[in-house]
């Protein structure tokens, strides 16, 4: 059965730049990502028979109120927080009479078409958490003018992050991301470039650990895993994507973690100090590795959401588990204290010790699915403005935006 489809009409101008993209570019990107939805460009070519989806130029929209608004099918007026229509769903019929309107520059916007429309507000469409980004933020709307652009880039820069991920990537990246993320989208980088160099530099690392050149192999590791952040969030911010970057860094965060561990190994006896029963490590290592994966992937068989957001222990073991940066942690502590083999060591360790706690939590997991037949998230159970006094919330979730500023910067820039 065919899907239907949704068409949508994007009014006003405005220039004004927020990670190198206007409201109009930022919204025909977004729209063109979604799959539901047909954007109209020429107003004269805006159907008729169909129900017609207008969003403002002037705004910056949540990617998850976009998708819940081009889901909707009944006529409505989205108003921001300073009672601005910022998307209105209404007949093809009244479309052209909508525009003639809204071109009026009738700031109070006492319209006739639209006051004939039921208002709503961001609380009326009901937005949970975000499976992929592991988090519970609130969504946003907001005015883009120039005096808050740089309010906006620290807004989109931060939802971009996800919530729940390792110690490392939350609390050691995101100000160099920030700034290199701003470097790419000046120099016109795209993000499949940024993943390119990162799989150049993580052939280089294990290449590096191979022979023995711990210190350069580490270097080179950890730039790696600092470009694979950055991709990431320019690909978000700047709303560009494909396939072929989405396979090569999922692809790769899987493939090249074991690989450097098995090439760490060679590499001491490269560096003369060859391990007894390297060969028994190395297993150890796969098998660990390996077997923590799949109690994740066997987890998303229960349910809707990823296993590092099911309860608060959860989402902290998620800080340190055994993925790339605390083993890569593990093996610069074992290198700075001259014991590269110590710190091999204690990665294989960590593998067996974290797959062991994600087998327990997969088992309570399934036990309690068994019985009730399905699993909660606790970030559905949390309000991140009302529960900050909570450290699980302090840690995993943002506290909302500051919309006064962006309140009182658009106040002045409409005066």
């Amino acid at each position: 059965m065919p899907t239907s489809t949704t068409y949508i009409y994007i009014f006003g101008e405005n220039e004004t730049k927020v990670w190198g993209l206007n409201g109009q570019e930022r919204l025909k990107r977004m729209v063109k990502a979604n799959e539901q939805a047909t954007l109209i460009e020429n107003a004269k070519e805006i159907p008729a028979t169909e129900l017609v989806l207008f969003l403002s130029a002037s705004h910056l929209f949540d990617p998850r109120v976009l998708a819940v608004l081009i889901d909707k099918q009944e006529k409505m007026v989205l108003l921001s927080n300073e009672k601005i229509p910022a998307a209105i769903r209404i007949d093809g019929l009244q479309a052209q009479a909508l525009l003639k309107e809204l071109a009026s520059q009738d700031k109070a916007y006492n319209m006739h078409t639209l006051s004939a429309l039921p208002p709503c507000s961001l609380e009326d469409l009901n937005i949970d958490f975000q499976q992929n980004l592991k988090k519970k933020d609130p969504p946003y709307l907001l005015p883009i003018t120039s005096e808050n652009s740089r309010l906006l880039e620290k807004e989109l820069f931060s939802g971009s992050y996800k919530g729940v991920t390792d110690l490392v990537t939350k609390w050691v990246w995101p100000m160099p991301a920030f700034w290199s993320t701003h470097f790419c989208v000046r120099h016109g980088w795209q993000p499949n470039h940024v993943t390119y160099l990162s799989v150049v530099f993580a052939v280089f690392a294990g290449v590096a650990f191979w022979y023995g050149f711990f210190a350069m192999g580490l270097l080179m590791g950890w730039f790696m895993t600092f470009l694979d952040t950055v991709d990431g969030k320019l690909a978000r911010v700047t709303v560009t994507s494909s396939r072929l970057g989405d396979v090569l860094d999922h692809g790769l965060d899987i493939i090249h973690p074991p690989l450097w561990y098995l090439a760490w190994g060679i590499g001491l006896a490269a560096a003369s100090t060859p391990m007894v029963g390297l060969e028994i490590l190395m297993w150890l290592m796969l098998l660990g590795y390996v077997g923590g994966r799949l109690c994740e992937g066997a987890f998303l068989w229960m349910a809707s959401f990823d296993m590092f957001i099911w309860h608060k222990i959860d989402s902290y073991n998620r800080l340190i588990t055994a993925r790339r940066n605390p083993n890569l942690l593990l093996l610069s502590f074992g290198w700075l204290i001259d014991q590269p083999g110590l710190g091999l060591l204690l990665v294989v360790s960590w593998h067996l010790i974290s797959t062991g706690i994600l087998t327990v939590r997969l088992f309570a997991a399934w036990n309690i699915w068994r019985k009730e037949g399905v699993l909660r998230s606790w970030l559905q159970d949390i309000d991140p403005s009302r529960d900050r006094d909570q450290w699980a919330v302090r840690i995993f979730t943002r506290a909302p935006l500051d919309t006064k500023k962006t309140h009182d910067t658009t106040s002045k820039d409409h005066s």
